[in-house]
């Protein structure tokens, strides 16, 4: 296993209905895209080490659906699940999300991939219908999930490399 770094992603917000989250990966694009559009390479990595992955599912094209599921070492069973509105292998995926959890409040994700000296530049920005539920995604936890599940996806990575 890779020695966790201390690399950690922003998290801003551009605006009332966005959230933008920034990270560098010291590994090329095409390993990070791969990273979250192979069922089996993204099990490895999502689960943020707060739950088992019980499902992915994904067909990455446009008009394709995606479902990725858990269940939390507390019990708690939930799913993200959405559709593909834009692929660029290797640069860009454009998705809409809804958490199980709170299925009324949909957002879109734009997930840009930039090589820049064999490293990736992520970036995801998820717009909100409303500045409630951008404020509620904030105040969920969601952050220090992903600050885990991306030092993790960066581990993998590395072995791929």
């Amino acid at each position: 296993m890779t020695e966790r770094n201390d690399r950690r992603a922003t998290v801003s917000t551009p605006t009332d209905t966005q959230i933008l989250i920034t990270r560098e990966f010291d590994a090329p694009r095409d390993l990070v895209y791969r990273a979250f559009t192979t069922p089996e390479l993204l099990r490895r990595w999502w689960h943020a080490n707060r739950s088992e992955v019980t499902g992915v599912e994904m067909d990455v094209r446009v008009g394709g659906r995606w479902r990725w599921s858990a269940k939390a070492f507390n019990g708690y069973e939930f799913a993200f699940y959405g559709e593909y509105l834009e692929v660029v292998p290797d640069e860009l995926l454009v998705t809409t999300e809804t958490f199980s959890g709170v299925p009324d409040a949909p957002a879109v994700n734009r997930t840009t991939f930039i090589e820049k000296d064999g490293r990736t530049h992520l970036e995801i920005l998820v717009e909100h219908r409303t500045k409630a539920n951008r404020d509620g995604q904030l105040q969920s936890g969601m952050e220090d999930g992903m600050q885990d599940a991306l030092a993790l996806l960066e581990e993998l990575v590395h072995e791929q490399m």
